[in-house]
């Protein structure tokens, strides 16, 4: 059985928020559920920001993609990045993984996309499997941000 991936909709932030608080507390990343629900809100409801899919499989909703996109005069105009990917601990490990990101490898072209792009945890050994198995390679570059503080 494959996963089906939907588009998500202001109905389902409530899921979403507690999808994204079990994410963040894998590496312990801070959370907090309104800044969370009130940028989720604004992407689903704005197509130009990116898409949002929950990923449904045997009748439960067990995780969800986040794709933003941004656009690049190096990949020759959009590219987009996999900004979260995350499927509840019992169905990770069942390939699930593998097709959900062959749906989002497959969504590109459709959606005007040219680069896709993902980030990591070095630690993850297992997701940085997945993703080289799906043509996703490092490059001699280095990921580098700078938070700024809008008020």
């Amino acid at each position: 059985m494959q996963p089906q991936l939907r588009s998500a909709t202001s109905s389902d932030l409530t899921l979403l928020v507690d999808f994204i608080r079990q994410f963040y507390a894998i590496d312990h990343y801070p959370f907090d559920a309104d800044i969370a629900r009130q940028l989720l809100q604004h992407v689903i409801e704005d197509d130009s920001l990116g898409r949002v899919w929950l990923i449904d499989y045997m009748e439960k909703t067990i995780g969800y993609v986040v794709l933003t996109f941004g656009f690049s005069l190096e990949y020759r105009g959009r590219d987009a990045f996999i900004d979260e990917l995350f499927l509840l601990d019992a169905y990770r490990g069942q390939r699930l993984g593998s097709q959900i990101l062959q749906f989002v490898l497959d969504a590109c072209p459709a959606l005007g996309i040219h680069a896709l792009h993902l980030e990591v945890e070095r630690s993850n050994v297992a997701a940085l499997h997945l993703y080289r198995r799906h043509g996703f390679a490092e490059n001699d570059r280095h990921l580098l941000t700078h938070l700024i503080d809008i008020p």
